[in-house]
C-alpha cells in the first residue's frame, strides 16, 4: 500500500475477521507509526511543537525522511495521529449504558465540562501541540470518539442537534487556542529578558500608571482586569459557553 492508502486505512474500524497475512523476515525491525508517534510526542515536550519538522522526526528516529513518508503521508497527517494518540486517553461517558457513566440529562453540563477539562490537560503536556488540532478535518477514530461522546453528551442534555454540532466546533476551537496562548505565555516566562510580560504583578503596574484620564476604566478596574489564577479564565469562559447553551 502506498501512504494514503495506509493513512485510509488507519483510519478504518478493525475488521476481526480479516487474516493477517505473514510478513517476511527483515534484518532490522521497521519503523512503525507508533514509534513515529511516541518520537513526535516525545520531541515536542522537551522541545515545543515548533521543533516538530519531519526531517528533524525522520533524525530523532535515525532513519531519512523518504523512510518517514512511508509511514505518514505529511505533516498534516502526522497531526492528526498525534491528536488521536491524545484523544486516546479521554475518558467519556458510554452512551446507551444504563449506568453512571453514561451521558446524564441532570449533569450534562459537568460531563462536556470534564471532556474539555482532560482534552486541556492533554494539550498543556505538550508545549503548542493544541496548534495542530487548528484546521483539521479529522478522520482518525480517536478523535471522532471524542466528537461522537462530545455529541451524545450535549443532546442527552436537550441541546438541538445543529447547536451541539456548532457548539462542539466552539468549545474545541476554544480548548485549543487556550492551551495555544498558554504555551506561548510559558515559553515567553522563560525567558529572563521578556518574563514581565506575563508578570501579573508588572502588568498591574502598568494598567494602574496609565493617565486616568485617557484610561479611566482601565485604571478603576486593573485588578479586575488582571485577576485570576491558574486555569480560572478557562474555567469561566467554559461555564459561560456552556451555560449559554443551557439558556438557548
Amino acid at each position: 500500500m502506498n501512504p494514503r492508502e495506509r493513512r485510509a486505512a488507519r483510519h478504518q474500524p478493525p475488521n476481526p475477521e480479516a487474516e493477517t497475512a505473514p510478513r517476511p523476515r527483515r534484518r532490522k525491525a521497521p519503523i512503525t507509526v507508533e514509534q513515529v508517534v511516541d518520537t513526535a510526542l516525545a520531541l515536542i515536550a522537551t522541545e515545543g511543537y515548533e521543533a516538530l519538522t519531519m526531517r528533524r522526526l525522520a533524525g530523532a528516529l535515525d532513519t531519512g525522511p523518504a523512510s518517514l513518508y512511508a509511514h505518514v503521508v505529511n505533516k498534516a497527517d502526522l497531526d492528526e495521529l498525534l491528536i488521536g494518540r491524545l484523544c486516546a486517553g479521554l475518558v467519556l461517558p458510554k452512551p446507551d449504558t444504563a449506568s453512571d457513566s453514561a451521558p446524564d440529562p441532570t449533569a450534562w453540563r459537568e460531563q462536556i465540562r470534564s471532556v474539555c477539562t482532560q482534552l486541556r490537560d492533554q494539550y498543556l503536556k505538550y508545549p503548542g501541540i493544541s496548534r495542530a488540532a487548528f484546521a483539521m478535518a479529522p478522520t482518525d477514530l480517536e478523535i471522532l470518539r471524542v466528537s461522537e461522546g462530545m455529541l451524545a453528551i450535549l443532546l442527552a442534555g436537550g441541546v438541538a442537534p445543529q447547536t451541539a454540532a456548532w457548539a462542539i466546533d466552539a468549545l474545541l476551537l476554544y480548548v485549543a487556542a487556550y492551551c495555544l496562548e498558554t504555551s506561548v505565555a510559558r515559553q515567553r516566562a522563560a525567558d529572563d529578558d521578556i518574563a514581565w510580560v506575563v508578570d501579573r504583578d508588572e502588568l498591574l503596574r502598568r494598567l494602574t500608571a496609565l493617565p486616568a484620564e485617557a484610561f479611566p476604566h482601565t485604571t478603576r478596574h486593573a485588578a479586575e482586569l488582571t485577576a485570576g489564577e491558574g486555569h480560572d479564565r478557562f474555567d469561566f469562559t467554559l461555564a459561560l459557553m456552556i451555560d449559554g447553551l443551557a439558556h438557548r
